[in-house]
Parts: C-alpha cells; sequence; structure tokens
C-alpha cells in the first residue's frame, strides 16, 4: 500500500497541523463566517473580519481549506477578495484547489474571478510585490513601519520608518539591501527586541505613514516621506483604501467585553507590553507611599491594608495616565489588539481590545476602579521598584555591620 497523506489535527490532508487553541479560533471563526454568509451580511465586512487573522502561511492554508467547506455562493468571491492578490506559490495553489472544490460542490466560481492573479504575472521579471511589515507599538507610542518593494519603484527595496503618535515620522531611510544582505537587516531589529513583524495590507502601512506626517509635517524624516509619496501611493496603495481599525477588529458583546477587560491585566505579563511599563523614575512618589504602608505604626488588618495599597495604585494610574491622555492609549491598544490579530489566532488580541474599548468611555468612577490593564502595568512595575529596593537594603545590611538589620520585607501582594 502506498503512504497515506498526513492528516493534521484539524482533519486537513497533507498540511501541517495548527496548535490546539489555533485549530479552535479557526473553527469559530469559519462558523462566524458561515453565519454571515447566510444573513446576507456585507461582503467587504466579511472580508474585514476574516483578512485581520491572516498573514500567517499556515493559517491562511487552513483558512482556505475551511471556507471551502462552506457550499454558499459568496465564498468564491470572499476567498478572492482575501488571497487574490496573493502571489507566493502555497498560496495560490491552495486558492485553486478551494475553488476547485467548491465548483465541485455546486458553487458556481466564475471564471474571470482571478482577474488580479493574471495581471500580476505580466510583471517585469525580476520585479516583486509590493509588501508592508510593522512592529508592535512601543510604551512611548513609537513603532516601525517597513515597505518592501521593486528597486525600480522608489530607488531603494526597503523604506523604513519610525512612525510617532506624537511626534510623527521620526525617521525614514530608503534603504538598497542586497539578498545575501537581508538577513543582517532583520537581525538589527530582532536586536532591538523587535523580533516579531507584522504584515499588514499595504494601504494599511502607507495609512500609517501618512497619519504621522499630517501629526507633525516638520518632524525629520516627513519629507524624505513626501519626496516619495506618490510612488508609494502608486505601489503599495492610498491611505483611504485602508479600513479604519476599529472595522478591521470584531465587534465585542457586552459579556464578552467584561470578561475580557477583567482578564487584559494579563497583558501587562506579555513581553510585547513590557515597554509600556512606567519608569521608575515616574514611580518615585507611589513608591514612597507604598513603603509608608508597609511601615505604618498602625496596627491594619491584611484587608485593610490591601485596601491602602489598592488605592496608592489607583492614585498611581489616574496620574500617569491622566483622562485628557486616555484617547492616545486607547489608540496604542487598539493599533496592539490588530498587530496581534496580524500575528496570529489567539486571546491577546481580544484582551488589548477590551481594554482599549473601556478607555472609549467617560472616566471610571472610584466604584468602578480604574482600568484593569492600566492597573495592572502600574502594579507590575511596582511590585519590580519594591523587590529591587530590598534586595538593595539586605545586600548592604550584610556588607556593612554599621548598618541596621532589614526591616520587614515590602513586598504587598493583593
Amino acid at each position: 500500500m502506498g503512504k497515506q497523506k498526513k492528516v493534521s489535527g484539524t482533519g486537513v490532508a497533507g498540511l501541517p497541523p495548527l496548535p490546539a487553541d489555533a485549530a479552535t479560533a479557526l473553527k469559530d471563526l469559519t462558523a462566524r463566517a458561515a453565519a454571515g454568509l447566510e444573513e446576507g451580511r456585507d461582503p467587504e465586512s466579511l472580508r474585514q473580519m476574516l483578512v485581520a487573522t491572516t498573514g500567517d502561511p499556515v493559517w491562511d492554508l487552513h483558512l482556505m481549506a475551511a471556507l471551502s467547506r462552506l457550499a454558499h455562493p459568496g465564498v468564491p468571491g470572499l476567498l478572492a477578495a482575501l488571497f487574490g492578490a496573493n502571489l507566493d506559490k502555497p498560496r495560490r495553489k491552495a486558492l485553486k484547489r478551494a475553488l476547485h472544490l467548491l465548483k465541485t460542490r455546486g458553487v458556481p466560481v466564475p471564471e474571470d474571478l482571478l482577474p488580479r492573479e493574471e495581471a500580476a504575472s505580466l510583471r517585469a521579471p525580476g520585479r516583486g510585490p509590493a509588501l508592508a511589515y510593522v512592529s508592535q507599538v512601543l510604551g512611548n507610542g513609537e513603532r516601525y513601519v517597513i515597505l518592501e518593494g521593486p528597486k525600480e519603484v522608489l530607488g531603494g527595496n526597503f523604506l523604513v520608518s519610525l512612525v510617532s503618535d506624537q511626534e510623527g515620522i521620526q525617521e525614514c531611510h530608503l534603504l538598497s539591501i542586497k539578498s545575501r544582505q537581508r538577513q543582517e537587516f532583520w537581525d538589527h531589529f530582532r536586536q532591538q527586541g523587535l523580533a516579531e513583524l507584522a504584515t499588514p495590507p499595504p494601504a494599511y502601512a502607507v495609512r500609517l505613514l501618512e497619519e504621522a506626517d499630517s501629526l507633525k509635517p516638520d518632524a525629520e524624516g516627513s519629507s524624505r516621506y513626501r519626496s516619495l509619496k506618490q510612488k508609494i501611493w502608486q505601489e503599495w496603495g492610498r491611505p483611504e483604501d485602508a479600513p479604519d481599525l476599529e472595522a478591521l477588529l470584531p465587534p465585542l458583546n457586552p459579556g464578552e467585553q467584561s470578561r475580557l477587560l477583567d482578564q487584559s491585566r494579563d497583558l501587562a505579563l506579555n513581553p510585547l507590553f513590557h515597554s509600556w511599563l512606567p519608569g521608575p523614575e515616574e514611580l518615585t512618589p507611589w513608591l514612597q507611599k507604598l513603603r509608608e504602608v508597609q511601615e505604618s505604626p498602625l496596627i491594619l488588618s491584611d484587608q485593610q491594608r490591601q485596601a491602602r495599597v489598592g488605592d496608592v495604585v489607583d492614585e498611581a494610574v489616574l496620574s500617569l495616565y491622566p483622562p485628557e491622555a486616555r484617547e492616545r492609549w486607547r489608540g496604542r491598544l487598539l493599533a496592539m489588539a490588530y498587530f496581534l490579530d496580524l500575528r496570529g489566532p489567539g486571546p491577546e488580541a481580544r484582551l488589548a481590545q477590551a481594554a482599549a474599548q473601556d478607555l472609549a468611555g467617560a472616566p471610571r468612577g472610584p466604584l468602578a476602579g480604574e482600568n484593569p490593564f492600566l492597573k495592572a502595568l502600574v502594579w507590575e512595575a511596582l511590585k519590580m521598584a519594591l523587590e529591587f529596593l530590598e534586595q538593595t537594603q539586605k545586600e548592604a545590611a550584610s556588607s556593612s555591620p554599621l548598618l541596621a538589620p532589614p526591616t520587614e520585607s515590602l513586598l504587598i501582594r493583593r
């Protein structure tokens, strides 16, 4: 007997298996797409819902296979909108296979459904596709936007920009990277802690550049961007071609919002959010207040002590993230939610989205408590600072007999 094809965890022959959580997410996403098709939902809104998850090659192949099992006349157009312009061989092959399967199930597939693929085959020899990459959003609102495309268009094959949601385009460099230098180029970003870049639709990256340029036209990198703007728009798309960020994220019902908001505190421990933690110099007043609570001569119950600690943390959150700045933090969280979506399935994107939505309303009152994500950022930073101070005191005490013995632990646990 001949060898049988390996079957993945999702039951798709010949494809690498998805992790269990990704397989579950794919099943849920496919069910939502099927429901949207049956309800007659707008095709563009369906495309936006699905395209937010694309980018990972294995996920894309499984998504095409899953959609091909939906015998609905809207599926061929949806597949074409999602993957018709993708020129890499595995996805193109998987798309043709999915359309063929739909045909065998009686779903009409127009012969001219993929005109872009035919046009793309007529590109000049050696002229590759226009690609875009974005980094995560750093705690100061900065991120990298990288465009890669044919050297004939811009005069180089990489445009590397550092954009800020406060300072505009801070840097913009046009580079000519040879094939043997590509690894060194990407290693440079990994060394800066930007190991994972996402690949959004090119027009989204253009929109980030345009928004940064409009924010501060006299920024250092804006003149270089504007000198190339028209060529960029022609090759990578116009900024208005990118949907609004919130339209790219699935809506959360009130029950989901409440549950995910509470869980959003977990993001403070995610390495992608480490740069969001407040710095030691910002925490000095609150560190002193926590030490005063810890060393208070009053006899306090654990409950009273925890309440006082909570009050100090809430006070710090309100000072470090005042109401007038929260729209900016909301935007950063939404951008991170989309970035996490682009990286692949997982709970983090929805947690960031829920935390962002919570910042959209009126400031939370004292009874409601502070935003769980912001509160967790402050608490984790304070806890690390307290642990460092405690360790420093112990080392100082052990090194000199003239120093008093260390006091009670400064660690205050929730």
